[in-house]
């Protein structure tokens, strides 16, 4: 995978941009009829090079996203083609929401492809963490969730953090074979592909990218200079991440963008902790514990007692509760409870799909009850950190 001569690339790029039909941001088919279907583009700006679709434009210049996406069905058929192909599967994860973001049954759909597993947004975790201990902690939830890998890459799309590593692995993984890339919404899979447009590809636009999921619709083929391709393919839209749920204006909120900072609160029995009024966590039963929080720094989380926790929801969701702002509240579903015992010893996480985990120190034991958006994914782990 490596650069092209000067000569080569312009050649390449000729041929690559020669097709005009697809736009070069989402790889959507282009039509120039009807400005509430995806791909739309006025026919003026069919001439511009390269082209991209209504929809990118305004991702790329106004952060807006349209409300046009594919539905889940479509997904999974261009995820299903993988089956019949004979290449290397990267798929990739967020760490912020490892649980969240795996893609349920990757084997039923890509056959015997390969997969190495690309665990993204390392950067959020402090420096002082033990990658070692970062790698076999992925290891074994992969192991859990069933997902064979031929091996495992911690990256940081973002801060540029173990790229090179990772495109030694996909070479020697690859075996002069096309890649997939595959992921669930808001992974950071495009920036990370926008990474070898810029370094190894002949493509003379980036994908899209921006704030919000979904913002590929179709297969984007990156070529490779010994013929072979690159293909992004459109994330996965699980309705079980709270980030897929939540008002897009919302989620830089909602979503970190610095290192986590743990927040760590002393609590008794009997008391319970608001996240915005997204969630909430009611510590039941158990002797006085710390309970640590590792979400966005954007987000506020209030403690008040269990007695008042429901009056205190009704009196100042929207408002001192938030987010969801005020106008936003109704988008979402109603918070439903998840009880939860924790058991004595070791270290424990309860992770909120899309808003974050809290670690359980578990030495005495607890039980919880986590109240989150209906359908939202609540589930126990080994402890990350």
């Amino acid at each position: 995978m490596t650069s092209k001569e000067p000569q080569e690339r312009e050649q390449g790029r000729v041929a690559e941009t020669s097709d005009r039909t697809r736009c070069a941001g989402c790889g959507i088919k282009l039509q120039t009829e009807d400005a509430s279907r995806l791909g739309y583009v006025p026919a003026k700006s069919l001439d511009k090079d390269p082209v991209i679709c209504q929809r990118c434009f305004r991702i790329k210049h106004y952060n807006d996203l349209s409300g046009a996406t594919l539905n889940q069905d479509d997904f999974l058929k261009i995820l299903g083609g993988i089956a019949g192909t004979n290449s290397l599967v990267v798929h990739i994860v967020d760490l912020f929401d490892f649980e969240g973001s795996l893609i349920a049954g990757l084997q039923r759909f890509i056959g015997n492809n390969p997969v190495l597993l690309v665990v993204n947004k390392t950067d959020l975790l402090p420096k002082a963490v033990n990658s070692n201990r970062i790698l076999n902690w992925v290891q074994k939830q992969a192991k859990e969730f069933g997902l064979k890998t031929v091996d495992i890459a911690l990256v940081s799309a973002k801060k540029n953090i173990g790229f090179d590593q990772l495109l030694t692995r996909m070479d020697q993984y690859r075996k002069g074979r096309d890649v997939y890339v595959v992921g669930a919404t808001n992974v950071g899979k495009s920036t990370l592909i926008n990474r070898l447009i810029r370094d190894y590809s002949d493509l003379e636009a980036e994908l899209t990218t921006s704030p919000y999921p979904g913002t590929t619709l179709d297969l984007v083929r990156i070529p490779l200079d010994d013929g072979k391709a690159i293909i992004d393919t459109p994330g996965i839209v699980y309705r079980h991440r709270l980030t897929e749920l939540v008002n897009k204006r919302e989620l830089p909120t909602i979503l970190p963008n610095s290192v986590l900072k743990p927040m760590i609160y002393q609590l008794n029995e009997e008391q319970t902790l608001f996240f915005g009024a997204l969630a909430r966590m009611d510590f039941v039963r158990g002797a006085r514990q710390s309970f640590t929080c590792y979400v966005s720094e954007a987000l506020k989380l209030h403690r008040t007692k269990l007695e008042r926790a429901d009056e205190l929801y009704a009196e100042h969701k929207g408002e001192l509760l938030a987010p969801p702002a005020l106008e936003h509240l109704e988008e979402l579903p109603p918070l439903v409870k998840h009880p939860i015992r924790i058991p004595r010893g070791g270290k424990t996480d309860v992770l909120i799909s899309g808003l974050g985990w809290i670690a359980v120190g578990g030495e005495s034991g607890a039980e919880l009850v986590v109240w989150a958006p209906k359908g939202v994914k609540v589930a126990v782990r080994p402890a990350l950190l």
